[in-house]
């Protein structure tokens, strides 16, 4: 079995772990390393609470790899590092403590959500989403502009497939985009160009977004003050800017008009971010990062990192950067590198909705810092277990006598305590706690994938140590 797999986690917070109802900052941060804490916290404005170091570089592949560390007013992060989502403020069916004891150092929780339900001022009001749910360490949210587009505005369908990257060919992708102004595009592509533009056309404008809450459709508006007030607000230590996503079926001319609206709304958050954090001091300090579109085309990805990272409102600029929109999964490692060789070194990149193995892999040797996907707990809810030698789904009858581990030699909470038969017993059961064992593992498994990763980074043997797993997780050589 693999060491990373099963290498305990270089501390599980067993101790130092704070009230729920203590005020935050919270004494003790998730990505601390060393031994497990004892005694007095350090205070916490002494920690620095923005900023990006960078540790180890890459020569290899596209020689844009790179770890660092990302520093917030609630710890720091050492990169790459992949974020497990706690959507609603909470990782489903898992405790604070099991998040830490997976080795995550944040969590990542979702505006659209919270805004909607409990309500981002009741969230204000706890102190923040971390102290909400009972997390001491660093936290995300993003903008809601993904969930507010496809949830609320009718794109779900179509972007749901796209980010899984299943949506159409590469034939059929190359003729959305116009395939550089040659060739006859499908009378199929175009219709779904025009409908695309008409649905976007219908909820967007240039001030923002009106959608319908999925809870019980009453209609609400975005914009880039409203997400960053709710954003605020919800109190996590990176936040997103509000952006505009759009698909792989909108064509390059609603591309351009969707770019020069997105880095408007760029500006706009600047100028909100300063003055809400002028406003808001008693509260540690929230970094913006901003958002980088462009879909699938190179001038568009280029001219958004290029725009972004130089941009400033009144001597306030972003702390980091998003990749976001919708882009081909089989050329995710040229598209990210794209932007990142644009944007500016000392400042943190994320990779929104990234965790299978292949792309992480691509998304690091692209300049990538951090990821967040929801898929490691999604497909643990219906059975589907990840392992070096792929996935399996454990309700297989073939499961139901052995006794073995999840994963042999696995270090994670489930594999050290409970077999193959009877977790998959609880799911044939239906019992909750199937959900909470089987998301520990692959939260496990995804985070110690990525930290494993960072290690091989770090000891130039990125090239090899990702031939060896890919090769050993898809059973082919890569």
């Amino acid at each position: 079995m693999p060491e990373w797999i099963s290498k305990p986690v270089d501390q599980v917070p067993s101790r130092g772990w704070p009230d729920p109802l203590a005020p935050f900052p919270g004494q003790h941060s998730a990505a601390d390393t060393g031994a497990s804490q004892q005694g007095p916290a350090p205070d916490a404005s002494s920690r620095p609470d923005r900023g990006f170091d960078i540790e180890a570089t890459s020569h290899e592949g596209r020689g844009l790899g790179r770890a660092g560390v990302i520093h917030t007013a609630h710890g720091d992060i050492r990169t790459p590092a992949f974020i497990p989502v706690g959507t609603k403020a909470d990782v489903k069916g898992l405790v604070p403590e099991m998040i830490a004891g997976t080795g995550a150092q944040a969590v990542l929780a979702n505006a659209y959500h919270l805004y909607l339900q409990p309500g981002s001022d009741i969230v204000d009001e706890a102190g923040g989403f971390g102290a909400f749910m009972h997390w001491p360490g660093p936290t995300f949210t993003d903008s809601g502009g993904f969930q507010v587009l496809s949830m609320g505005a009718g794109f779900k369908k179509v972007l749901t497939a796209e980010f899984a990257g299943g949506s159409m060919s590469s034939e059929g992708a190359s003729a959305l985009a116009g395939n550089g102004g040659q060739g006859q595009v499908p009378a199929e592509f175009v219709r779904r160009q025009r409908e695309a533009v008409k649905q976007s056309k219908a909820v967007v404008d240039d001030d923002g977004v009106v959608f319908s809450s999925h809870i019980d459709g009453s209609k609400h508006r975005f914009n880039p003050e409203v997400s960053l007030r709710i954003q605020h607000q919800l109190g996590a230590d990176i936040m997103f800017a509000f952006d505009e996503l759009t698909s792989l079926s909108h064509p390059r001319s609603y591309q351009l008009e969707s770019l020069d609206r997105t880095e408007a709304w760029a500006r706009r958050c600047l100028v909100e971010h300063k003055a809400l954090t002028e406003a808001r001091t008693h509260r540690p300090y929230q970094q913006l990062w901003g958002v980088i579109q462009g879909a699938d085309y190179q001038d568009l990805r280029i001219r958004a990192a290029r725009t972004l990272g130089e941009m400033e409102e009144d001597g306030q600029s972003f702390d980091g950067f998003g990749i976001g929109g919708a882009l081909r999964k089989d050329q995710l490692g040229e598209i990210v590198s794209w932007a990142t060789s644009e944007l500016p070194d000392n400042k943190g990149r994320h990779l929104l909705g990234i965790s299978e193995p292949f792309d992480l892999f691509e998304a690091v040797d692209a300049g990538i810092d951090t990821f967040d996907c929801v898929n490691p707990s999604r497909v643990a809810r219906n059975a589907a277990i990840y392992t070096p030698q792929g996935r399996f789904n454990l309700t297989n009858a073939r499961y139901a006598r052995d006794f073995a581990p999840l994963v042999e030699g696995c270090g994670c909470y489930t594999c050290q305590n409970f077999t193959r038969a009877y977790v998959r017993h609880l799911f044939k059961a239906k019992e909750i706690l199937a959900a909470t064992l089987a998301t520990i593992h692959n939260e496990w498994f995804t985070v110690r994938l990525v930290d494993a990763i960072r290690t091989a980074l770090v000891d130039g043997r990125l090239g090899d140590f990702r031939e060896e797993m890919l090769g050993t997780f898809y059973g082919r050589g890569v």
